[in-house]
């Protein structure tokens, strides 16, 4: 009986300090996007964190847009901000101080890591 308190406890704990994890990347992340053809964009998001529901804005130099679609399991992310017809995935994975961010619109897809604004 004992061990099946503990057990359950320690995994209780776990599933909390996971929680607590990602809600800390609720705020601005910042970094820049290097295209094929060398053009070095700036980005920057504003992230809400919800339970497992990602929302937020994504600054452009078209004005802030929404994040659409975003949902979040474990680490991982996925959403999509739509600019004109252009609808831009992002898919990625929170980690203890940034996150990596994979950004697709159509078959052309590069990679980022964002960093907390200061």
């Amino acid at each position: 009986m004992k061990r099946t308190f503990l057990i359950t406890a320690l995994l209780i704990c776990c599933f909390l300090a996971s929680f607590a994890a990602i809600a800390d990347f609720s705020g601005l992340w910042t970094g820049t996007l290097k295209v094929e053809t060398g053009e070095v964009y700036p980005l920057l998001y504003n992230f809400k964190i919800d339970g497992d529901k990602l929302t937020g804005t994504a600054k452009t130099p078209k004005g802030d847009l929404p994040i659409d679609d975003g949902k979040i399991t474990g680490n991982d992310f996925k959403f999509t901000v739509t600019l004109g017809d252009m609808e831009i995935a992002h898919t990625g994975k929170f980690y203890a101080d940034s996150i990596g961010v994979d950004i697709a619109v159509g078959d052309t897809k590069a990679h980022t890591t964002l960093l907390r604004k200061k």
